[in-house]
């Protein structure tokens, strides 16, 4: 399995934004698949669920793909996906993500997106960080370049290390324009590549992170 797991230092840091334009990327020079394996907040919509991220991800890649192999987990709560879960009454395990990650994968390039930060709960009594430990899969961790940015990283490169998880790369997600210089100031701390984001520097961002991944 070759591919990538794309994680974040919380929910809400574009995750899946950055994976959307990393896909778009990689597609274009060889065959990628998407797996999202659960995603909550999902609405309801005449008793399907709409995932919008698994929709955006799978739309990113050139050949399309049932939306129930990218997604096949989705709940309408807005919670973890292990509270998600439960509450609808389903009891999600590891074994059952680690499956769907790999389902119907054969030779393509895999981009893996979780749900929240490595130590988020992802299914019954299983964080993020247990997933990408069962994948082996190189991280990229995404952080939303804000005040607070260098210890968010730095706490979630430091959570990789301590289940002995490579990490591809450290993107800082420009969603506001800003004078913190956290790329220098994390540089400091850390040898792991750091690759800024931002929607006016795609092409040089993408051909870098594929180097990488």
């Amino acid at each position: 399995m070759k591919g990538v797991f794309v994680t974040g230092s919380n929910t809400g840091v574009g995750k899946t934004t950055v994976a959307v334009e990393i896909v778009r990327h990689i597609s274009k020079t060889r065959p990628v698949k998407v797996r999202k394996p659960v995603e909550t907040n999902c609405e309801l919509s005449e008793k399907n669920y709409i995932p919008k991220d698994a929709i955006s991800l799978a739309a990113a890649c050139q050949k399309q793909e049932d939306l129930n192999k990218v997604c096949p987990y989705c709940f309408e709560i807005e919670a973890s996906a292990e509270l998600a879960s439960a509450n609808s009454g389903e009891k999600l395990m590891l074994e059952d993500l680690v499956m769907a990650c790999k389902h119907d994968i054969d030779e393509s390039f895999v981009l893996i997106e979780g749900a929240g930060g490595l130590y988020s709960p992802i299914a019954e009594a299983a964080l993020n960080v247990d997933l990408a430990v069962e994948l082996q899969l190189p991280l990229l961790i995404v952080i939303r370049d804000e005040l607070g940015a260098v210890s968010q990283a730095l706490l979630t490169l430091e959570a990789a290390k301590n289940n002995n998880l490579a990490v591809a790369c450290v993107v800082l997600n420009s969603v506001k324009s800003n004078n913190l210089s956290n790329k220098e100031a994390l540089a400091a701390y850390t040898e792991t590549p750091i690759i800024s984001f931002s929607q006016s520097g795609l092409e040089a961002f993408c051909s870098e992170v594929e180097k990488l991944v």
